[in-house]
């Protein structure tokens, strides 16, 4: 009895799966490098400041901070101006200014491009300058 080998046949089987091989790696590279594009894009770090300075109207008070979601400062306002320097660290910040004895709220959309602003407190009510 003699047993005949399929040799093209083999060889096309072979072929098949060393392509079907190939596409797997390159969809696994297309998804580590598409995966590794987004982690960059998360971490991008920034190079503007906000320089925030309180002024008339704050001496006394018990003040709060917050940029976005982060607390600068919770403290009693000793002398006027006070001033504080923060790196940004958002694409889209905004700042906000809370009285602690009344919760009054004042909101301050800020510039992507950093700055100086300068705040007033005239009749409980917290003002931007311009600047």
């Amino acid at each position: 009895m003699t047993h005949r080998l399929n040799t093209n046949k083999q060889f096309m089987i072979g072929n098949g799966i060393l392509a079907f091989a190939v596409i797997i790696v390159v969809v696994i590279f297309v998804y580590m490098s598409m995966r590794v594009q987004q982690q960059k894009k998360d971490e991008r770090i920034f190079s503007e400041t906000y320089t925030f300075t309180l002024g008339q109207g704050f001496a006394g008070d018990s003040v709060r901070l917050l940029l976005n979601d982060s607390v600068l400062a919770d403290r009693c306002i000793g002398h006027v101006p006070f001033s504080i320097e923060v790196k940004r660290f958002a694409e889209h910040s905004s700042l906000f200014i809370v009285d602690a004895a009344t919760d009054q709220l004042s909101l301050f959309e800020l510039s992507e491009k950093g700055g100086t602003y300068q705040f007033e407190k005239e009749n409980g009510e917290v003002k931007l300058l311009p600047q």
